[in-house]
């Protein structure tokens, strides 16, 4: 049996320029209660942010691939995070418990983390799923900080995992 493709999304992604600054963010993770922030990643050389959900037709088609796909990044030393932005009025199974679930049955070895206020992903201007975002550190007036090398396209997964190799 074939796996159908999804259709186009009803909104595209606004994509962020290169130099993009990662912006701050304090969120949960539903599977372990933790608080997550940037600067946990301060240690890593890289961060890719995903922007998911559970009920999404084009995350649900990845979520294999994007577990094998960080778990393989991560172990190069790349940082990883999903954060879901849905409203769970709109969509309740996207909700924590939901999320948490997903983490454990697809194994996910990154923190899912959970913006019930969409403030995270107006900040980072995302606007639809799956949207990724790879962030490479570079010093900024006397910090570190991560700056995106622009917005992963999942249509493109060659130029993904090319970005990536440079890890």
């Amino acid at each position: 049996m074939t796996q159908k493709t999804p259709s186009k999304a009803r909104l595209e992604s606004t994509h962020v320029s290169d130099g993009f600054c990662a912006p701050q963010f304090e969120l949960p993770e539903p599977l372990t209660g933790k608080i997550w922030t940037l600067d946990d990643f301060e240690a890593s050389p890289a961060l890719l942010v995903m922007f998911i959900c559970n009920h999404c037709p084009f995350v649900k088609h990845l979520k294999k691939d994007i577990a094998k796909l960080t778990s393989f990044y991560i172990e190069k030393g790349l940082a990883s995070i999903a954060i879901s932005s849905n409203s769970i009025v709109t969509y309740p199974k996207d909700g924590p418990e939901y999320m948490a679930e997903e983490a454990k049955k697809f194994k996910y070895s990154f923190p899912y983390l959970y913006d019930e206020s969409q403030e995270v992903a107006k900040a980072f201007r995302a606007v639809c799923t799956p949207e990724f975002y790879l962030f490479k550190k570079r010093m900024s007036k006397g910090n570190l900080n991560f700056f995106t090398t622009g917005s992963l396209m999942i249509q493109d997964p060659v130029t993904m995992c090319q970005s990536l190799e440079g890890i």
